[in-house]
């Protein structure tokens, strides 16, 4: 009996798993990247805040290539804490790895969408979003973005349906 019970939590949490994992905001990814390009550090200019982000400003995310594997290092300053936090996580491929359509887990077998739907030519500016329209963010090599840039990636999230409105500017002063 704790066998079938044991089983049928394992299906339905399997489940839940897999109906996380679909997208849906049908956004389109860009094609023909780089993921050697792509690597480095980047500032986070602005997001969609969530949970684990929540009172976090410095943030920055740094992608490593460690024995053919996307190393991921996300660090920010709390600053109601006054501490820094920092996650470490891997990522992948969701498919082609000429597309920006990544996974990135930072808790173990759990894997989140990184979909990269903009991407300037000289890999400077990014626009990455999640599985749904609650998580946006936008990257850049600098710790600024031109207003150029910013206007058309804002535009850009909007005809995905983010609410740009909501979007956190994120403070770099450390």
């Amino acid at each position: 009996m704790r066998q079938r019970i044991s089983m049928f939590f394992l299906l339905i949490f399997s489940t839940l798993l897999l109906g996380c994992s679909a997208t849906k905001n049908n956004v389109s990814v860009v094609t023909d990247f780089n993921k050697d390009k792509y690597l480095g550090k980047w500032y986070e200019i602005a997001r969609l805040d969530f949970r684990f982000e929540k009172d976090l400003n410095n943030t920055t995310a740094e992608y490593l290539l460690v024995q053919d594997k996307i190393k991921v290092i996300n660090r920010g300053f709390n600053y109601k804490t006054l501490k820094w936090k920092e996650a470490v996580g891997k990522a992948k491929f969701k498919d082609n790895p000429t597309k920006g359509a990544l996974l990135v887990s930072f808790f173990g077998p759990f894997y989140g969408e990184y979909n990269i739907i903009a991407l300037d030519s000289d890999y400077q500016y990014a626009l990455i979003a999640g599985n749904s329209t609650k998580y946006l963010w936008i990257l850049s090599r600098t710790r600024e973005l031109p207003e150029s840039i910013k206007s058309e990636y804002l535009n850009i999230a909007k005809t995905f349906g983010y609410d740009v409105n909501k979007l956190i500017w994120v403070e770099h002063n450390k």
